[in-house]
């Protein structure tokens, strides 16, 4: 297998166009290609400067997990510190997390954050939403969001050798017209729902707005009570900051 390692984003669009597999750690993917056999060509993104930033509002897909700092948002942040062991975060990129994951530990965190997508493909590069990231599987560069109010992420205790452990994120953000909207999203095993709703009136009207929606009407009671724990402490303390 042919490693590629382009250094812009132009050589690597060149290296998607001649059918080069994206690969981030190879944490995943390694075992994989072991048993079914290896690519021709591989790419890496960790030589693009564009994929391996880490900022306020920014996180680059080449980044590995162990470098999110508190640069991030807090719900990002602990999101990327629970994935794994140690080793596991020092080799795990967000790219790897988010696409080629079933996981995808990272994936409440960047939809309460009402992330944008920067994705690569042999057109160039264009912005897309989460969803298109998670359906196909495109080349990610990196993630974008605005800053929120406050946010906030809670990983359940587990069973060994059970299904993964309950993920709840939650994120306040303040509307340009002056509404606080609250996003919040569930990984519940291996599905990730999430709903917002305008929280102007505190966490009773906010959790009672959720409640209704598609995606939490049928929330089990004992993942809705993670919800509805996180989303009061996080408006009471918005409200106190």
């Amino acid at each position: 297998m042919l490693l590629r390692l382009p250094t812009s984003v132009s050589e690597a669009r060149r290296c998607v166009a001649e059918g080069a597999v994206p690969v981030g750690g190879a944490t995943l993917v390694w075992a994989t290609w072991q048993r079914d056999g290896f690519p021709e060509q591989a790419m890496s993104l960790r030589e693009v400067a564009q994929a391996n930033v880490v900022g306020r509002e920014t996180l680059g897909a080449a980044v590995v997990l162990h470098r999110i700092d508190e640069r991030v948002p807090e719900v990002l942040r602990r999101a990327a510190a629970g994935v794994g062991t140690g080793a596991v975060r020092r080799s795990a990129t967000v790219g790897g997390n988010l696409v080629g994951s079933t996981l995808r530990c990272l994936l409440p965190a960047a939809l309460v954050l009402r992330a944008r997508a920067r994705v690569l493909d042999a057109e160039g590069v264009h912005e897309t939403g989460l969803s298109e990231v998670t359906a196909k599987g495109p080349v990610l560069l990196s993630l974008h969001w605005r800053t929120p109010v406050a946010s906030a992420y809670r990983k359940l205790p587990g069973e060994a050798g059970g299904p993964p452990p309950l993920v709840v994120a939650s994120a306040l953000h303040a509307d340009a017209g002056g509404s606080r909207r609250l996003h919040v999203a569930v990984r519940e095993g291996y599905d990730v729902r999430d709903a917002a709703t305008v929280c102007d009136g505190g966490p009773g009207p906010a959790l009672d707005a959720l409640r209704t929606t598609a995606a939490f009407g049928d929330l089990p009671a004992a993942a809705w009570e993670a919800v509805r724990d996180q989303t009061t402490d996080l408006l009471h303390g918005a409200d106190g900051a």
